[in-house]
């Protein structure tokens, strides 16, 4: 079955409810918020007669410029809704324990296939974000869907996140084609980019850190340890600090970079990134997972970190000795 019969028929279950609840991953980002958000705004302005909420834990401070999540419902209200879980590869990342309870469950991502939990299960990993998707989802129905200012800000802040502002290799003529879209609907990219990217004072301190406490491994890899005590240090939350990630994204010879941030829950958050070399491996072997180059582990001890960061170095060796054309 090609993606267009696949989209046409969660369309058509769309349509057969009458109460919508959508789902995303655990620790969101821009994608996934972008996506929950810009679908619901969408399916509200296109059905107005539904029930359609976007319901998640987990928040991310970063992200309080956009259309706020709904409050969570009661479990009874799961009973009769299609729930959409949306750019979330297996089913333990669902940030929302009550999604099973829905009558029907659809999967709509961009990872790498891991688990098939939805009884419709779209899943594009060719495209480099879960926001493209469902701004094609509406665009291909666009006859019957309607896009408003609110959709399509979320919509471009998932795809502009994702895509390093489309500087990643996953972004292509028809990514463009699709952010362009969102662009007709009055966005204001100036303070879009100033509520994703300006950093405070505290930020800039910590980065400095950064740059000069990071290791290197014998082949490269580059990573550090942002442990609480830093964090309290600078005043700054788990996710400010994993911001952090991209400091190291810019060093020759170095195409693996990890940033290791503790957490309140005493569990260690590995981000993993990576140019040219596949490092999705990394993250599932460790309670994680992502895409080739962009991947997320979680680990629970100094022994736990040294392992992580030995494999990455390993398959950056490996990397090397078969390729020649890296920076």
């Amino acid at each position: 079955m090609n993606n267009l019969e696949i989209k046409k028929q969660i369309l058509e279950k769309i349509k057969e409810y009458s109460k919508i609840i959508i789902c995303r991953h655990i620790r969101p980002d821009g994608d996934c918020m972008g996506s929950t958000i810009g679908l619901r705004e969408i399916l509200r302005a296109s059905f107005p007669d539904k029930k359609v909420y976007s319901i998640g834990n987990q928040k991310a401070d970063y992200l309080k410029f956009l259309p706020a999540e709904d409050e969570s419902i009661p479990e009874s209200e799961y009973i009769e809704a299609l729930v959409i879980v949306v750019d979330t590869a297996n089913s333990d990342r669902i940030d929302n324990p009550l999604y099973s309870r829905g009558k029907e469950i659809i999967k709509i991502d961009h990872h790498i296939r891991v688990e098939d939990f939805g009884a419709i299960n779209y899943v594009d990993e060719e495209i480099p974000a879960t926001a493209c998707i469902i701004t094609e989802f509406y665009n291909d129905f666009k006859d019957e869907l309607v896009m408003n200012e609110k959709a399509a800000l979320a919509l471009y802040v998932g795809i502009t996140t994702d895509t390093g502002r489309f500087r990643y290799r996953g972004v292509t003529s028809n990514v463009l084609r699709l952010a362009a879209i969102l662009l007709d609907y009055n966005l204001d990219l100036e303070r879009i980019y100033s509520n994703l990217y300006l950093k405070d004072v505290d930020s800039l301190k910590l980065q400095g850190e950064v740059y000069k406490k990071f290791k290197s491994t014998p082949h490269g890899v580059l990573y550090i340890h942002i442990t609480s005590k830093m964090q309290r240090r600078y005043n700054l939350t788990p996710e400010e600090a994993a911001a952090m990630v991209n400091s190291l994204d810019s060093v020759k010879g170095s195409l693996i970079w990890i940033i290791f941030v503790d957490q309140k829950d005493k569990t260690i958050r590995a981000r993993i990134r990576s140019r040219f070399v596949s490092i999705d491996t990394v993250g599932n072997k460790y309670r994680g997972g992502g895409h080739a180059n962009a991947a997320g582990a979680t680990v629970y001890n100094k022994k736990e970190i040294k392992a992580l960061v030995l494999m990455a170095d390993e398959i950056l060796k490996d990397y090397k000795e078969k390729e020649t054309d890296w920076l």
